[in-house]
């Protein structure tokens, strides 16, 4: 521990790089086995640099502390000495022998004694080889060979250790059961390098596959060194105390050092306190170590400060698990045995303050605060190290600092207990026991993760029945079934496939039956029934051969462990099951206990919670914003770009930059209005808002808060091609940047955290704003208008570019304090625009030809996402090589996508086999993943393949060489055409640029419309761009950029729309005769007519076509509501009547009309109804001559219109009226949008509306009147604030503002209750207030969201 004394020895850094006995570079590339010594040394060099102030026997007892954790954490780098070579044959066993010559005596590598090395009785499974060096050794290597001359080789085998010869555990990597490679001779040396040492006496080698031509043989060799340890052990009811030579020990550093074993599953390791809080405890709680820290706090017995972590499982399995503990200040590291977690203590202090002592294995001395139902810990600790001081090394040698508690020895017992583990569907123990004609008693401990299976059947008595011990949902529960077919159910506990061990003592005596759970008394369920034991019981699962006879299994294997088995009292001996000298087993782990927690670590991602089963885990991604088996991938798109293209329209949208990457999605609007998409991010100060009294002493300071985290915004800005902020200044007397050569009064500062001098519409280091650029500032001895300190009002406003300083987060404003002088500022939206991701592609010339890129790591989660079209029928899309590992994934066959990759447990597929031809130079998508669980594939909408990958293989996905785009390393089955936004791990590759350099590859790629196209809706057409493509919605009676925005209006009664056919170069382009282009007659054999419409109110003129003749086209609604039409192609006989339908089509909802005629055959459709065919009469001329106009609503020339038609033109049309287009031409269109067009005239009232099919659900036209509460906009040079900032001087106006305004709303309030009306829509003529179907209703803004985007209601008066 450190103290608080002076210290200032620090010239020794080189000198403990050289204890640890590594150099250092190589130390800088370590595997995880180096960690902690690592870790250690930058943790005491940086404790040595920033504290200088450690007594010099303390820097010694760090130094040898140190040297400890270096020689066991590094014993890899210089312990290689030979083990057995020298061993007598004495300390050599086996399962068994084929001869004396064939012993494992002789199993010695490199040794022709005897037949030349071991092979057992029978070659299978259940065969091993042992060897016993004695004491507790550091393994670092082993090798084998096969017996000397001979076809008996070992391929593959189990590595298996033990101090004690009981409670096996097998070698794991990787965090997998890992099986070594073997042989594939009789003579040739095998070496693995363990990846991590091994500290046992006793090692197993289990052949997994031999030779199939021979048997098993092997020869072996094992490489390490000697490993000393100081070690305790504790009953449960011993500590050590270790005592301070001063009453309390202050410390901003610590480090504790240990490692134990233990069967008990709870216990006290480490326990100090201090009076004024600060204490630490670590405790093991169900198999689990938790460490609880609190430093203090002001206030006594505050829990403020308290922190605690939990890590660590299954620590309760009599192994040996490493724990190392590092605190500087509130930074603490803790690790056990791989696993590290970081954190920071709570609360206000960084010192640690402990009172007299600290004590090891338990709590002993009452009066401490902790509560004392916990318990001591029972075990073994061994190695234990505290801030340099070696505490068990002291207690041996009896020191007085140490005081030991009750009975604590210095050699480590271990329990003869014998686990087995139940490991395939196929395992059963089955074992005998003699048969009771008064009941039957067993008992047993088990320990499982998963929910179901039978732990115990007994055949009773004479077959009078059967009792059934089983798990189902987590519950235990009895089934005792009888000849009789009565059945007795018992149930008790919850939730105990917890990985937790778990005991049963099941008792039936004298008709009495009672079950004990946990040992607890209060668990214990009793019943009343008969039972009259067999002598069979079947452990974990039935044999196959009986299982329609001696014993049956409804509930599935159990998968788990089991250990203490009991039955009428007596011991199970599982050695001599083992040995095959008593009762039966199959596919069983005897004397080792292989269970596994696979949510450790945990390899779900991005917050998901983990769960698990014996076999696997599963990953539940609810309410993190991702999916896929490990919530690896985002559920949302990476940009408005994105969304864009899969035809949303304007809104907010979630968006994950990063896409699979640490950072999290966030909320933004989308504005796709306009071609360009932009991403609007708003924060929370959005008003103008007016600043007085501030000095450059003390400025004010305003700090601006976004809905999303830096991080998040980073990366957002990052994937953009360009971003803005409008920041505004307006000032009278206030001065800004203080121009030219001053020190700025007003500045700002962005994500970077830097001060910026330069304002809105400037460059970085460019201390201007706008008008100093262009040089038009009012006073041009300055570079801003602010800072000519003019009397009255001017402002400098204009927009920030610079990517990497967006967005402002704080503006300071200091130059508001003198007489007269007040300043007002606001700040808009973040806007982005242009996803410099989503476009970037690579054309690919020849198959020679690739982009290479760094080595892709995506060792435990690796997503791959791209676009591609190409003709040919085959090419690799991308490949990244490994030593043996790869991953690639190609289009093998023109139906066929392949992933392909190695891990080390050999090559593994994924395939998509598409029902249409992938190579037809349409873009399609490619989504790839691959995890620890599975590996996936997605090809475009097919459905998504996936494989799970070995629950027990490899699991790291471990490259080497660069990746290849496009190609091979062996320029082989290379890929012809283009690849578009790939991304790996939701990272983009730059294919442009890379492409720019790289011969036979060109930046970008076109042909986007042959896919996207059909995006542009309603007639428009796709226009090619090198980065994309966009619409032109020139001929189509739509707007936006995928021309799906309708052209809205609402007429009033009298409003007419006049558009003048007979000069229209898009009619004259459409005549069934071009020549007659030449004639200012116009003629038609054919019209295509398109509108939607929505009214109450009848009779109504909706569509009028005039002709020079007499001749016309009318679409009208009668005064019941029928739709009509009429057409007079013939101006000397009377006009063509068609009545549609008889119902009332003025109901208030949105219709769409469609009318087409070829020749003499009309083609009618209104709304989703079947389309209607009539026919004109026979002698009806076809030809509709000398057209002249085309009229919406009112037809103001009415003299020579039909009477049915003057009665539909009383009023022309009230309503709405949407997308109308006639032969190509948009009316409406052009008088909304270009209303000074000579082809086109309104008189009467026009308002552009948004009454068409997106909100066709409602029965009330809606207008749209978008807001920008955001108003940015420049305020005029030389005028005062207005509406935006309230001066000193407006007050008054405000109070006799806010009267006034009162007065109205109770007047109004008087007039409602006096007249109740439904709501009408009121424009500048009062003669429109009676239709209800011209409600101008405003649409909503968003409360969190200030800045919609502005589309102001238009209104036409011509």
């Amino acid at each position: 521990m450190e103290s608080t004394a002076a210290n200032d020895g620090m010239t020794e850094k080189e000198t403990d790089n050289q204890n640890c006995g590594l150099d250092y570079q190589k130390r800088r590339y370590k595997a995880n086995g180096n960690r902690l010594c690592n870790t250690a040394f930058k943790f005491y060099k940086v404790n040595r640099m920033l504290q200088q102030q450690l007594v010099l026997i303390q820097h010694l007892q760090y130094r040898k502390h140190f040297k400890v954790l270096c020689k066991e954490q590094d014993l890899a780098d210089d312990c290689d000495d030979h083990l057995v070579s020298d061993l007598p044959q004495l300390v050599f066993d086996s399962s068994s022998e084929l001869s004396s010559s064939h012993s494992p005596g002789f199993a010695k590598l490199n040794r022709r004694d005897g037949a030349g090395g071991w092979s057992p009785l029978e070659s299978n499974k259940h065969q091993w080889l042992q060897i016993d060096l004695g004491e507790r050794t550091g393994i670092t290597a082993v090798a084998t060979q096969g017996r000397y001359g001979s076809s008996d080789w070992v391929i593959s085998y189990l590595l298996m250790f033990s101090d004690t010869g009981r409670n096996w555990k097998q070698y794991r990597q990787e965090d997998s059961i890992w099986a070594f490679t073997g042989n594939s001779n009789a003579d040739g040396v095998v070496r693995h390098k363990l990846q991590h040492s091994i500290k046992a006496r006793l090692l197993r080698f289990v052949p997994l596959e031999w030779n199939p031509h021979g048997r098993i043989g092997m020869r072996v060799e094992v490489y390490g060194c000697s490993y000393k340890s100081d070690v305790a052990d504790f009953d449960g009811r011993s500590s050590l105390l270790y005592r301070f030579n001063q009453k309390s020990m202050s410390t901003v550093k610590d480090i504790i050092s240990l490692k134990f074993k233990t069967m008990q599953s709870d216990g006290v390791m480490l326990h100090g306190e201090g009076q004024r809080g600060d204490c630490i405890t670590l405790e093991l709680k169900k198999g689990k170590l938790s460490l609880e820290i609190n430093l203090g706090s002001t206030k006594l017995h505050s829990i403020n400060g308290h922190t605690s972590v939990t890590l660590g499982s299954l620590l309760d399995d009599q192994h040996w698990h490493s724990i190392t503990i590092e605190r500087y200040n509130k930074q603490v590291n803790f690790t056990v045995d791989k696993h590290t977690q970081h954190f920071r203590t709570k609360g206000e202090f960084d010192h640690l303050d402990i009172d007299y002592e600290l004590s090891f294995g338990g709590i002993p001395v009452p009066g401490k605060s902790v509560n004392f139902l916990r318990k001591n810990f029972h075990g073994c600790i061994e190695n234990l190290y505290y801030n340099g001081v070696n505490i068990i090394d002291l207690a041996k040698r009896h020191k007085p600092q140490i005081h030991i508690m009750g009975n604590v020895s210095f050699s480590c017992s271990e329990p003869h207990i014998i686990p087995v583990t139940f490991m395939a569907s196929s395992s059963y123990l089955l074992l005998p026991g003699p048969p009771q004609m008064d009941g039957l008693s067993v008992s047993f401990q088990f320990r499982t993760w998963n929910k179901a299976g039978l732990l115990l059947y007994n055949g009773l008595r004479e077959a009078s029945g059967a009792l059934q011990i089983h798990l189902s949902d987590g519950k235990l529960k009895i089934t005792i079934l009888k000849l009789s077919r009565t059945q007795t159910d018992i149930a008790t506990g919850t939730e105990l496939n917890d990985g937790q061990w778990h005991s049963i003592h099941f008792n039936a005596r004298r008709n009495h039956v009672s079950i004990t759970l946990d040992n607890d008394a209060a668990s214990t369920v009793h019943s009343i029934v008969q039972i009259h034991s067999g002598n069979s019981y079947y452990f974990g699962g039935c044999p196959e051969t009986v299982r329609n006879a001696g014993c049956s299994n409804p509930y599935g294997a159990f998968h788990g462990c089991m250990r203490l088995i009991f039955i009428d009292n007596q011991p199970a001996d599982l050695i001599l099951v083992q040995q095959g000298l008593q009762g039966n087993f199959s596919d069983l782990q005897i004397d080792l206990c292989g269970i596994v927690d696979r949510c450790l670590p945990n390899y779900c991602e991005h917050g998901g919670e983990c769960s698990q089963s014996w076999n696997t885990f599963y990953c539940d991604c609810a309410g993190t914003d991702y999916k896929g088996a490990t919530c690896h991938n985002s559920v949302h798109e990476q940009s408005c770009e994105a969304y864009k293209h899969k035809g949303n329209t304007s809104g907010f949208f979630s968006i994950d930059p990063d896409g699979s990457g640490p950072v999290g999605p966030l909320l933004v609007y989308c504005n796709m209005t306009e071609d360009k998409t932009w991403t609007v991010i708003q924060h929370n100060n959005t008003e103008l808002t007016i600043v007085r009294g501030s000095t450059a002493e003390k400025p004010h300071l305003v700090h601006f808060n976004y809905n999303a985290s830096m991080e998040q915004l980073q990366a957002m800005i990052n994937s953009m091609d360009y971003c803005e902020q409008k920041v505004a200044y307006h000032c009278r007397k206030s001065r800004l940047l203080n121009t030219p050569g001053g020190v700025p009064f007003t500045w700002w500062i962005g994500r970077t955290n830097d001060k910026q001098a330069y304002w809105g519409g400037s460059s970085p280091g460019v201390q201007k704003c706008v008008c100093g650029l262009e040089g038009n500032c009012l006073d041009t001895n300055y570079h801003c208008n602010c800072d000519a300190d003019n009397d009255k009002w001017t402002n400098d406003t204009g927009h920030l570019l610079y990517k990497d300083h967006l967005p402002v987060t704080q503006i300071i404003i200091g130059d508001t304090d003198r007489m007269n002088s007040e300043a007002a500022y606001r700040l808009g939206p973040l806007r982005c625009h242009g996803d410099r991701n989503y476009w970037n592609a690579a054309s690919f010339n020849t198959e020679s030809s690739y982009l290479h890129f760094p080595t892709f790591h995506g060792e435990l989660s690796a997503d791959i996402s791209f676009f591609f079209k190409t003709t040919a029928s085959s090419g690799v899309f991308l490949e990244n090589l490994g030593i043996k590992d790869f991953i690639r994934i190609e289009l093998n066959s023109p139906m066929e996508v392949v992933l392909s990759f190695d891990v080390g447990n050999g090559p593994f597929e994924v395939t998509v086999k598409s029902p249409t031809h992938l190579n037809d130079n349409q873009w399609h998508y490619v989504e790839a993943e691959r995890n620890i669980r599975e590996a996936s594939l997605q090809v475009d909408h097919l459905p998504r393949e996936a494989q799970e990958a070995p629950s027990d293989g490899h699991i790291q996905l471990q490259l080497s060489s660069q990746l290849f785009v496009g190609g091979t390393a062996s320029r082989q089955k290379g890929f012809l055409g283009c690849v578009r936004s790939l991304r790996l791990n939701g990272i983009t590759l730059d294919l442009e640029e890379r492409a720019k350099i790289t011969p036979g590859v060109k930046p970008g790629c076109l042909g986007h419309c042959s896919s996207y196209g059909n995006l542009c809706h309603n007639g428009g057409r796709c226009i090619e761009k090198y980065n994309g493509y966009s619409c032109n919605c020139s001929r189509s009676a739509y707007d936006g950029p995928f021309c799906k925005k309708e052209i809205s209006a609402l007429f009033d009664p009298g409003t007419s729309l006049i558009y003048t056919l007979e000069k229209s170069s898009t009619i004259v382009s459409n005549l069934s005769d071009p020549s007659s282009a030449a004639s200012s007659d116009v003629t038609l054999l054919r019209e295509n007519i398109a509108f939607s419409f929505r009214t109450t109110h009848t009779p109504s003129m909706l569509l009028y076509i005039s002709s020079l003749n007499e001749e016309y086209l009318a679409v009208t609604l009668s005064k019941n509501g029928s739709f009509q039409i009429r057409y007079k192609l013939d101006g000397d006989k009377d006009p063509v009547f068609l009545s549609i339908d008889t119902r009332n089509w003025a109901n208030g909802q949105l219709h769409s009309v469609k009318i087409d005629r070829e020749g003499k055959d009309i083609y009618i459709q209104i709304d989703q109804s079947a389309t209607v065919k009539y026919s004109l009469p026979s002698v009806t001329d076809l030809e509709f001559n000398t057209i002249k106009s085309l009229i919406l609503g009112k037809v103001m020339d009415s003299d020579n219109l039909d009477k049915d038609v003057l009665r539909a033109n009383t009023e022309g049309y009230v309503g709405c009226l949407s997308s109308v287009q006639f032969n190509g031409i948009t009316p409406l269109k052009v008088a909304l949008h270009h209303p000074g067009s000579p082809l086109v005239s309104v008189k009467g009232h026009l308002v552009e509306s948004n009454c068409g099919s997106s909100i066709a659900s409602e029965s009330i036209a809606v207008t749209t009147s978008y807001s920008l509460t955001d108003h940015s906009g420049a305020i005029d040079v030389g005028q005062p604030l207005k509406n935006s900032v309230r001066s000193d001087s407006a007050v008054i106006g405000g109070v006799i503002a806010i009267v006034i305004f009162v007065v109205l709303c109770v007047i109004a309030v008087t007039g409602r209750l006096l007249y109740r009306h439904k709501g009408t829509y009121r424009t500048n003529e009062t003669k429109g207030a009676e239709y209800a179907e011209n409600a101008d209703t405003t649409l909503k803004n968003n409360a969190n969201y200030q800045d919609s985007i502005s589309e102001g209601k238009k209104e036409y008066f011509i």
